[in-house]
Protein backbone atom coordinates (compact mmCIF):
# COMPACT_ATOMS: atom_id res chain seq x y z
CA UNK A 1 0.00 0.00 0.00
CA UNK A 2 2.69 2.80 0.74
CA UNK A 3 4.12 1.82 -2.50
CA UNK A 4 1.38 2.03 -4.30
CA UNK A 5 0.81 6.02 -2.58
CA UNK A 6 4.34 6.68 -3.35
CA UNK A 7 3.68 6.19 -7.24
CA UNK A 8 0.34 7.71 -7.05
CA UNK A 9 1.59 11.11 -5.60
CA UNK A 10 4.33 10.38 -8.08
CA UNK A 11 2.12 10.61 -10.64
CA UNK A 12 0.45 13.69 -9.12
CA UNK A 13 3.25 15.86 -9.14
CA UNK A 14 4.45 14.96 -12.61
CA UNK A 15 0.92 15.52 -13.72
CA UNK A 16 0.72 18.64 -12.26
CA UNK A 17 4.57 19.82 -13.98
CA UNK A 18 3.73 18.85 -17.06
CA UNK A 19 0.06 20.78 -17.26
CA UNK A 20 2.11 24.02 -16.04
CA UNK A 21 4.31 23.81 -18.24
CA UNK A 22 2.32 22.57 -21.50
CA UNK A 23 -0.77 24.14 -21.46
CA UNK A 24 0.27 28.21 -21.19
CA UNK A 25 2.80 29.81 -22.86
CA UNK A 26 3.37 33.62 -21.91
CA UNK A 27 3.76 36.64 -24.03
CA UNK A 28 4.92 39.98 -22.44
CA UNK A 29 3.31 43.56 -23.65
CA UNK A 30 4.65 46.72 -22.91
CA UNK A 31 3.83 49.94 -23.56
CA UNK A 32 2.95 53.89 -21.82
CA UNK A 33 -0.48 53.14 -20.87
CA UNK A 34 0.37 56.52 -18.50
CA UNK A 35 2.20 59.00 -18.92
CA UNK A 36 2.83 61.74 -21.96
CA UNK A 37 2.19 58.99 -24.23
CA UNK A 38 -0.72 56.86 -23.09
CA UNK A 39 -2.74 57.16 -26.45
CA UNK A 40 0.02 55.61 -27.57
CA UNK A 41 0.21 52.39 -24.95
CA UNK A 42 -3.42 51.93 -25.16
CA UNK A 43 -3.83 51.66 -28.68
CA UNK A 44 -0.35 49.22 -28.73
CA UNK A 45 -2.07 47.54 -25.78
CA UNK A 46 -5.49 46.97 -27.62
CA UNK A 47 -3.82 45.73 -30.82
CA UNK A 48 -2.00 43.23 -28.99
CA UNK A 49 -4.65 41.68 -27.23
CA UNK A 50 -6.69 41.60 -30.03
CA UNK A 51 -3.86 39.77 -32.35
CA UNK A 52 -3.91 37.36 -29.48
CA UNK A 53 -7.06 36.41 -29.40
CA UNK A 54 -7.53 35.72 -32.70
CA UNK A 55 -5.03 33.02 -31.97
CA UNK A 56 -6.21 31.43 -29.02
CA UNK A 57 -9.44 31.64 -31.06
CA UNK A 58 -7.66 28.74 -33.37
CA UNK A 59 -6.07 26.86 -30.95
CA UNK A 60 -3.43 29.48 -29.80
CA UNK A 61 -0.10 28.05 -30.26
CA UNK A 62 2.32 25.10 -29.62
CA UNK A 63 -1.20 23.78 -28.78
CA UNK A 64 -0.69 25.85 -26.11
CA UNK A 65 -3.29 28.78 -24.88
CA UNK A 66 -1.23 32.07 -24.94
CA UNK A 67 -1.45 33.99 -21.75
CA UNK A 68 -0.45 37.75 -21.69
CA UNK A 69 1.04 39.77 -19.48
CA UNK A 70 1.42 43.86 -20.33
CA UNK A 71 3.15 46.20 -18.25
CA UNK A 72 2.82 49.82 -18.61
CA UNK A 73 6.06 51.99 -18.56
CA UNK A 74 4.70 55.14 -18.36
CA UNK A 75 6.37 56.71 -20.88
CA UNK A 76 9.88 56.26 -18.31
CA UNK A 77 13.33 54.67 -19.27
CA UNK A 78 13.76 53.96 -15.56
CA UNK A 79 10.22 52.17 -15.19
CA UNK A 80 10.96 50.76 -18.59
CA UNK A 81 13.85 48.73 -17.61
CA UNK A 82 11.91 47.65 -14.55
CA UNK A 83 9.13 46.08 -16.41
CA UNK A 84 11.01 44.87 -18.86
CA UNK A 85 12.92 42.61 -15.72
CA UNK A 86 10.04 41.61 -14.22
CA UNK A 87 8.41 40.04 -17.30
CA UNK A 88 11.50 38.33 -18.01
CA UNK A 89 12.42 37.29 -14.28
CA UNK A 90 9.10 36.90 -12.53
CA UNK A 91 7.11 36.26 -15.34
CA UNK A 92 8.60 33.99 -17.07
CA UNK A 93 7.96 35.46 -20.68
CA UNK A 94 8.76 33.71 -23.79
CA UNK A 95 9.12 36.90 -25.70
CA UNK A 96 8.01 40.70 -25.62
CA UNK A 97 6.19 42.77 -28.00
CA UNK A 98 7.33 46.49 -27.30
CA UNK A 99 7.94 48.77 -26.43
CA UNK A 100 6.87 52.33 -28.00
CA UNK A 101 8.79 55.38 -27.24
CA UNK A 102 12.46 54.79 -28.62
CA UNK A 103 14.14 56.19 -25.41
CA UNK A 104 12.26 53.38 -23.26
CA UNK A 105 12.94 50.88 -26.06
CA UNK A 106 16.14 51.39 -25.44
CA UNK A 107 16.25 50.99 -21.63
CA UNK A 108 14.49 47.35 -21.80
CA UNK A 109 16.28 45.91 -25.28
CA UNK A 110 19.75 45.17 -22.79
CA UNK A 111 17.56 43.65 -20.60
CA UNK A 112 15.99 41.05 -23.22
CA UNK A 113 19.26 40.80 -25.06
CA UNK A 114 20.78 39.77 -21.85
CA UNK A 115 18.28 37.43 -20.98
CA UNK A 116 18.22 35.84 -24.85
CA UNK A 117 14.43 36.91 -25.00
CA UNK A 118 13.19 37.74 -28.70
CA UNK A 119 11.55 41.30 -28.69
CA UNK A 120 10.08 43.18 -30.96
CA UNK A 121 8.77 46.91 -30.75
CA UNK A 122 5.92 48.20 -32.52
CA UNK A 123 6.90 51.63 -32.56
CA UNK A 124 10.22 52.28 -31.96
CA UNK A 125 11.88 53.66 -34.94
CA UNK A 126 15.22 55.35 -33.71
CA UNK A 127 18.07 53.40 -35.57
CA UNK A 128 20.02 52.27 -32.54
CA UNK A 129 17.11 50.19 -31.18
CA UNK A 130 17.82 46.88 -33.39
CA UNK A 131 21.95 47.61 -32.74
CA UNK A 132 21.27 46.96 -29.53
CA UNK A 133 21.92 42.71 -30.01
CA UNK A 134 20.14 40.35 -32.51
CA UNK A 135 17.09 39.31 -30.20
CA UNK A 136 15.94 42.76 -30.48
CA UNK A 137 13.70 43.37 -33.42
CA UNK A 138 10.67 46.08 -35.06
CA UNK A 139 7.51 45.66 -36.95
CA UNK A 140 7.96 49.75 -38.02
CA UNK A 141 10.60 51.66 -40.69
CA UNK A 142 13.33 53.49 -38.80
CA UNK A 143 14.01 57.37 -38.73
CA UNK A 144 16.04 57.78 -41.56
CA UNK A 145 13.62 56.24 -43.99
CA UNK A 146 10.77 58.28 -42.17
CA UNK A 147 12.76 61.37 -42.43
CA UNK A 148 13.78 60.66 -46.44
CA UNK A 149 10.08 59.94 -46.89
CA UNK A 150 8.84 63.51 -45.25
CA UNK A 151 11.43 65.49 -47.03
CA UNK A 152 10.94 63.55 -50.44
CA UNK A 153 7.42 65.10 -49.95
CA UNK A 154 8.33 68.35 -48.75
CA UNK A 155 10.11 68.82 -51.69
CA UNK A 156 8.17 67.06 -54.66
CA UNK A 157 4.67 67.08 -53.40
CA UNK A 158 4.82 70.57 -51.17
CA UNK A 159 7.14 72.04 -53.34
CA UNK A 160 8.83 73.80 -50.92
CA UNK A 161 12.06 74.98 -51.58
CA UNK A 162 13.14 76.19 -47.58
CA UNK A 163 12.17 74.39 -44.56
CA UNK A 164 12.75 74.57 -40.58
CA UNK A 165 12.67 72.21 -37.96
CA UNK A 166 11.73 72.06 -34.19
CA UNK A 167 12.26 69.29 -32.01
CA UNK A 168 12.46 68.43 -28.39
CA UNK A 169 16.22 67.82 -27.63
CA UNK A 170 15.67 65.30 -24.90
CA UNK A 171 14.32 62.66 -27.31
CA UNK A 172 16.43 60.23 -29.18
CA UNK A 173 12.86 59.88 -31.51
CA UNK A 174 12.04 63.56 -31.93
CA UNK A 175 15.96 64.91 -32.36
CA UNK A 176 16.82 61.81 -34.76
CA UNK A 177 13.98 62.06 -36.66
CA UNK A 178 14.87 66.26 -37.61
CA UNK A 179 18.04 65.10 -38.57
CA UNK A 180 17.07 62.92 -40.81
CA UNK A 181 14.72 65.58 -42.75
CA UNK A 182 17.02 68.02 -42.81
CA UNK A 183 20.16 65.34 -44.18
CA UNK A 184 17.13 64.19 -47.18
CA UNK A 185 15.96 67.33 -47.67
CA UNK A 186 19.12 69.01 -48.27
CA UNK A 187 20.65 66.46 -49.98
CA UNK A 188 17.19 66.86 -52.66
CA UNK A 189 18.48 70.52 -53.07
CA UNK A 190 16.29 72.44 -50.52
CA UNK A 191 17.25 74.82 -47.94
CA UNK A 192 17.02 74.36 -44.12
CA UNK A 193 17.03 77.98 -42.44
CA UNK A 194 16.54 76.89 -39.26
CA UNK A 195 17.27 74.21 -36.99
CA UNK A 196 15.79 74.69 -33.56
CA UNK A 197 15.43 72.33 -29.99
CA UNK A 198 13.46 72.71 -27.34
CA UNK A 199 13.62 71.41 -23.85
CA UNK A 200 11.66 68.41 -22.57
CA UNK A 201 8.67 69.32 -20.76
CA UNK A 202 8.54 72.85 -22.06
CA UNK A 203 5.16 74.22 -23.10
CA UNK A 204 6.22 77.74 -24.49
CA UNK A 205 8.33 77.49 -27.95
CA UNK A 206 7.82 80.83 -29.13
CA UNK A 207 11.50 81.49 -28.48
CA UNK A 208 12.28 78.90 -31.32
CA UNK A 209 9.34 79.29 -33.64
CA UNK A 210 10.41 83.51 -33.42
CA UNK A 211 13.97 82.52 -34.71
CA UNK A 212 12.44 79.84 -37.15
CA UNK A 213 9.81 82.47 -38.72
CA UNK A 214 12.45 84.88 -39.38
CA UNK A 215 13.83 82.37 -41.84
CA UNK A 216 10.82 82.27 -43.64
CA UNK A 217 10.19 78.58 -44.40
CA UNK A 218 7.48 77.28 -46.38
CA UNK A 219 7.29 73.88 -44.69
CA UNK A 220 7.89 73.56 -40.83
CA UNK A 221 9.23 70.32 -39.72
CA UNK A 222 7.66 69.18 -36.04
CA UNK A 223 9.11 65.88 -34.98
CA UNK A 224 7.45 65.74 -31.61
CA UNK A 225 4.64 63.56 -30.16
CA UNK A 226 1.18 64.60 -30.53
CA UNK A 227 0.62 66.62 -27.23
CA UNK A 228 4.19 68.77 -28.30
CA UNK A 229 2.71 69.56 -31.80
CA UNK A 230 -0.81 70.80 -30.86
CA UNK A 231 1.13 73.74 -28.50
CA UNK A 232 3.49 74.06 -31.09
CA UNK A 233 1.14 74.57 -34.08
CA UNK A 234 -1.23 76.83 -32.27
CA UNK A 235 1.56 79.06 -31.30
CA UNK A 236 3.33 79.04 -34.69
CA UNK A 237 -0.15 79.62 -36.08
CA UNK A 238 -0.53 82.56 -33.34
CA UNK A 239 2.93 84.23 -34.47
CA UNK A 240 1.44 84.18 -38.49
CA UNK A 241 2.43 81.31 -40.01
CA UNK A 242 0.52 79.99 -42.52
CA UNK A 243 1.80 77.10 -44.19
CA UNK A 244 1.88 72.96 -43.81
CA UNK A 245 3.02 71.18 -41.25
CA UNK A 246 5.05 67.92 -41.78
CA UNK A 247 5.97 65.28 -38.95
CA UNK A 248 6.23 61.93 -38.08
CA UNK A 249 4.59 58.94 -36.82
CA UNK A 250 4.44 60.41 -33.23
CA UNK A 251 1.31 62.41 -34.09
CA UNK A 252 -0.70 59.66 -34.81
CA UNK A 253 -2.88 60.48 -32.24
CA UNK A 254 -6.68 61.19 -31.85
CA UNK A 255 -6.27 63.62 -29.15
CA UNK A 256 -4.00 65.98 -32.07
CA UNK A 257 -7.08 67.10 -33.58
CA UNK A 258 -8.91 67.47 -29.80
CA UNK A 259 -6.19 69.53 -28.45
CA UNK A 260 -4.57 71.31 -32.14
CA UNK A 261 -7.85 72.12 -33.69
CA UNK A 262 -7.35 74.20 -36.18
CA UNK A 263 -3.90 74.91 -36.36
CA UNK A 264 -2.83 71.17 -37.08
CA UNK A 265 -5.17 72.02 -40.16
CA UNK A 266 -2.88 71.48 -43.67
CA UNK A 267 -0.58 69.22 -41.43
CA UNK A 268 0.59 66.13 -43.05
CA UNK A 269 2.80 62.98 -41.21
CA UNK A 270 4.25 59.97 -42.51
CA UNK A 271 2.73 56.70 -40.99
CA UNK A 272 2.75 53.05 -41.28
CA UNK A 273 -0.62 52.34 -42.57
CA UNK A 274 -3.62 53.99 -43.04
CA UNK A 275 -7.08 52.80 -41.92
CA UNK A 276 -9.00 53.61 -45.02
CA UNK A 277 -7.03 51.66 -47.23
CA UNK A 278 -8.51 48.76 -49.17
CA UNK A 279 -6.27 45.60 -48.74
CA UNK A 280 -7.78 42.63 -47.40
CA UNK A 281 -5.90 42.53 -44.43
CA UNK A 282 -6.42 46.29 -43.37
CA UNK A 283 -10.11 45.66 -43.99
CA UNK A 284 -10.29 42.47 -42.10
CA UNK A 285 -8.18 44.30 -38.79
CA UNK A 286 -10.05 47.23 -39.17
CA UNK A 287 -13.76 45.25 -38.87
CA UNK A 288 -12.20 43.17 -36.06
CA UNK A 289 -10.89 46.17 -34.22
CA UNK A 290 -13.93 48.40 -33.95
CA UNK A 291 -15.98 45.30 -33.43
CA UNK A 292 -13.81 45.10 -29.89
CA UNK A 293 -13.13 48.41 -29.24
CA UNK A 294 -15.38 50.44 -30.97
CA UNK A 295 -12.80 52.69 -32.69
CA UNK A 296 -10.97 52.77 -35.54
CA UNK A 297 -7.50 51.59 -34.88
CA UNK A 298 -4.64 53.93 -35.33
CA UNK A 299 -1.20 53.06 -36.65
CA UNK A 300 -0.13 52.22 -33.02
CA UNK A 301 -2.77 49.92 -32.73
CA UNK A 302 -1.78 47.81 -36.29
CA UNK A 303 2.10 48.00 -35.71
CA UNK A 304 1.15 46.05 -32.53
CA UNK A 305 -1.04 43.27 -33.63
CA UNK A 306 1.46 42.50 -36.86
CA UNK A 307 4.46 42.71 -34.08
CA UNK A 308 2.54 39.95 -32.30
CA UNK A 309 1.31 38.28 -35.17
CA UNK A 310 4.69 38.26 -36.32
CA UNK A 311 6.15 36.66 -33.03
CA UNK A 312 3.75 34.65 -32.80
CA UNK A 313 3.91 33.16 -36.56
CA UNK A 314 7.59 32.65 -35.62
CA UNK A 315 7.56 30.44 -32.64
CA UNK A 316 4.64 28.61 -34.68
CA UNK A 317 7.78 28.12 -37.50
CA UNK A 318 10.27 27.56 -34.73
CA UNK A 319 8.21 24.89 -33.37
CA UNK A 320 9.51 25.39 -30.07
CA UNK A 321 10.09 28.31 -27.00
CA UNK A 322 13.74 28.38 -27.10
CA UNK A 323 14.76 32.18 -27.41
CA UNK A 324 17.22 31.33 -29.90
CA UNK A 325 15.38 29.43 -32.48
CA UNK A 326 12.29 31.88 -31.92
CA UNK A 327 15.62 34.64 -33.03
CA UNK A 328 16.21 32.57 -35.83
CA UNK A 329 12.60 31.99 -37.45
CA UNK A 330 12.13 36.21 -37.13
CA UNK A 331 15.05 36.89 -39.21
CA UNK A 332 14.25 34.09 -41.95
CA UNK A 333 10.11 35.39 -41.92
CA UNK A 334 8.12 36.64 -44.59
CA UNK A 335 4.35 37.62 -43.98
CA UNK A 336 1.97 39.71 -45.23
CA UNK A 337 0.62 42.17 -42.47
CA UNK A 338 -1.89 44.96 -41.60
CA UNK A 339 1.20 47.51 -42.59
CA UNK A 340 2.46 45.23 -45.50
CA UNK A 341 4.64 42.61 -46.27
CA UNK A 342 7.11 42.37 -43.63
CA UNK A 343 11.22 40.77 -43.96
CA UNK A 344 13.88 41.91 -41.70
CA UNK A 345 16.93 43.04 -42.94
CA UNK A 346 20.27 42.04 -41.56
CA UNK A 347 19.71 44.29 -38.71
CA UNK A 348 16.08 43.58 -37.89
CA UNK A 349 14.32 46.10 -39.79
CA UNK A 350 11.69 45.49 -41.68
CA UNK A 351 11.42 46.48 -45.57
CA UNK A 352 8.21 47.96 -46.22
CA UNK A 353 6.31 51.12 -47.41
CA UNK A 354 5.24 54.34 -45.39
CA UNK A 355 2.07 56.52 -46.18
CA UNK A 356 1.32 60.00 -45.87
CA UNK A 357 -1.83 61.21 -44.10
CA UNK A 358 -3.28 64.81 -43.78
CA UNK A 359 -5.28 66.53 -41.30
CA UNK A 360 -8.22 67.95 -43.09
CA UNK A 361 -11.59 69.04 -41.78
CA UNK A 362 -10.52 67.96 -38.44
CA UNK A 363 -10.16 64.20 -39.29
CA UNK A 364 -7.00 61.74 -40.97
CA UNK A 365 -7.19 61.60 -44.49
CA UNK A 366 -4.93 58.94 -46.64
CA UNK A 367 -3.17 61.17 -49.57
CA UNK A 368 -0.71 58.72 -50.46
CA UNK A 369 2.46 55.62 -50.15
CA UNK A 370 5.76 56.15 -51.01
CA UNK A 371 7.49 52.67 -51.61
CA UNK A 372 11.66 52.12 -50.44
Amino acid sequence: MKQFLSIMLLAVVLLAVSCGQSKELILGGVGPVTGEAATFGDSTKKGFLLAVEEWNAKGGVLGKTIKTSFADDKGDPAEGATVYTKLIQQDKVVAIIGTVMSKVTLAGAPIAQAAKIPMISPTSTNEKVTLVGDYIFRACFIDPFQGTVGAKFAFEDLKAKKAAAIFDLGNDYTKGLSESFKKAFEALGGTVVAFEGHPSGATDFKAQLTKILEGKPEVLYISDYYNDVALIAKQARELGYKGPLLGGDGWDSPDLVKLGGEAVENGFFTNHYAPDATTPEVLTFVKNYKAKNNATPDALAALAYDATYLMLTAIKNAKSTDGAKIRDALAAIDLVCVSGRVKFDANRNPIKSAAIIEIKGGKQVYRTTVNP
